[in-house]
């Protein structure tokens, strides 16, 4: 009975190695799973982080008439290390004089350079620009997606530098400009932009100018904000300046 339990316990563990072989160790080596980075996130700035990044890059814009008296007011966005200034045509077309202010105050007289009347973009030079140019961030609308954030400064009704804020709404978007002019290939947003806002600055959440401010949408002849704006990519607007500007 002995030797018969002994032979029995001798076998349970020849069973026991023979599973701990095949269900532990093995001669060949585990293959891990491999794990992708994930792409690193790129952070986004808050709307008053992308306000102070692109406000030393507005222009206060002034049309003027003969007499030098102020007839139309709007918006421009510094896009160049040289000064040139980016604007919607409309707000300069016809005038017998064009003003710029500067974020710090300079006040220049301004000439028109180049235009590009469909899609409604002018560049103007200033006579006198400030000790300090700074120009805009120029970004990509390329990259833009409905629903990303965008902030929108200009000097609308008279309250220059306004920031407002909103989303992408519409990408490749027509629409009728000032003056009955139908313009295409344009980027929807519902950041509240009014008469003054024309030629400012549309900015993504990096801080980049992404597009210029060219329309709204209203079926009434008000002509002010109903929740629908419309800006010229940046790419279009830059070329039209003659600027090497960022793909579209």
């Amino acid at each position: 009975m002995i030797i018969g339990s002994a032979l029995v316990a001798l076998v349970a563990l020849a069973l026991v190695a023979v599973v701990s072989f095949r269900w532990g160790a093995s001669d060949t080596p585990a293959v891990l799973p491999t794990v992708s980075p994930e792409p690193t996130a790129v952070e986004e700035l808050t709307a008053k982080e992308v306000y102070d990044t692109v406000a030393p890059s507005v222009v206060i814009i002034e049309a003027l008439d003969a007499g030098g008296k102020t007839t139309a007011t709007g918006t421009g966005v510094i896009a160049s290390a040289q000064g040139v200034i980016l604007t919607a045509l409309h707000v300069v077309k016809g005038a017998g004089g064009v003003r710029v202010t500067f974020a710090d105050g300079t006040q220049s007289a301004a000439t028109v350079r180049a235009a590009d009347e469909e899609i409604d973009v002018a560049a103007l030079a200033a006579a006198t620009l400030p000790q300090i140019v700074v120009p805009a961030v120029l970004g990509s609308s390329g990259r833009l997606s409905v629903g990303d954030g965008v902030v929108a400064v200009g000097n609308q009704l008279g309250m220059v530098r306004s920031a407002t804020t909103g989303v992408v709404s519409g990408l490749d978007r027509s629409a009728t400009g000032t003056g009955g002019l139908r313009l295409s290939g344009l980027i929807q947003f519902d950041a509240a932009v009014n008469p003054g806002s024309s030629g400012g600055p549309l900015v993504n959440t990096r801080g980049e100018t992404v597009g210029i401010v060219v329309a709204l949408a209203n079926p009434t002849t008000a002509g002010t904000f109903i929740g629908i704006g419309f800006a010229v990519p940046i790419g279009a607007a830059a070329a039209a300046g003659g600027g090497d500007g960022p793909q579209q």
